[in-house]
């Protein structure tokens, strides 16, 4: 395929050996990509620092792309959009963590998809612009499912429940995966809205926890293969 040059979001980055990583980023050009970059972990001259591989970080890199290897090779990589309060911020940091290993866990197509990468490089930049964001993982996630193909259907929202099964609101609760009373309410004010608007949105802990455990649920019905972070439970425990 040749050299591309493409911003790009680091979803992870595992150590091989005991100098090198292997990079996982989501390009804006050709989808998800993963990167061999021998050496970085002692380097400290060459182009490439371990610093850029923090997950979700926003890159823009020069890669060659070879369809036919699970393996892409990095020539250089900087900082597209600098953050500046996400690496300060427990609550912020705590948020990436998870997001990014939700990301990694469900997004694996290499093919080129602009929207859903426009989508992550405005939320991330949000998170870190805004101090208003104990609730930023539940609305990112259910915008999120739109760009996965099963955002909820919103064309009955009168309803009384919402089946996660058939990602749409029903007249009544005939089977047990559905929300119903107070958890159905908290569902309805997360949908339709931007990040500009998640300040109305007001949740206590049990709250919090209650809705994002059911949101993980629906992308497990959604997903094949997807399973709850390991990272779930030091969200919940951060924004208790």
């Amino acid at each position: 395929m040749g050299i591309v040059s493409t911003k790009a979001v680091v979803f992870s980055a595992l150590k091989y050996g005991d100098t090198s990583l292997i990079v996982k980023c989501f390009t804006f050009e050709d989808g998800l990509r993963s990167y061999m970059i021998r050496g970085v972990l002692k380097s400290k001259k060459g182009k490439l620092k371990k610093a850029y591989f923090q997950p979700l970080t926003l890159l823009q890199i020069e890669a060659n792309h070879n369809d036919k290897k699970s393996l892409n090779s990095l020539r250089d990589a900087q900082i597209a959009t600098p953050y500046y309060s996400i690496h300060t911020s427990i609550s912020k940091q705590t948020i990436v963590m998870f997001l990014a290993e939700v990301l990694a866990g469900i997004i694996r197509e290499e093919e080129r998809n602009p929207s859903l990468y426009t989508y992550l490089e405005t939320a991330f930049v949000w998170l870190d612009t805004h101090d208003d964001i104990a609730n930023f993982h539940l609305l990112f996630l259910v915008n999120l499912s739109r760009f996965l193909g099963f955002y909820p259907d919103v064309s009955d929202m009168h309803y009384d429940a919402f089946s996660l099964v058939e990602g749409r609101f029903i007249p009544s609760p005939y089977e047990k995966l559905t929300l119903t009373g107070s958890q159905l309410v908290l569902f309805k004010r997360l949908l339709g809205i931007n990040f500009d608007a998640i300040h109305t949105i007001s949740l206590n802990k049990k709250e919090r926890q209650s809705i994002l455990r059911s949101i993980i649920q629906y992308f497990e019905l959604h997903l094949d293969g997807f399973k709850a972070p390991k990272s779930l439970d030091i969200l919940e425990t951060v924004f208790s």
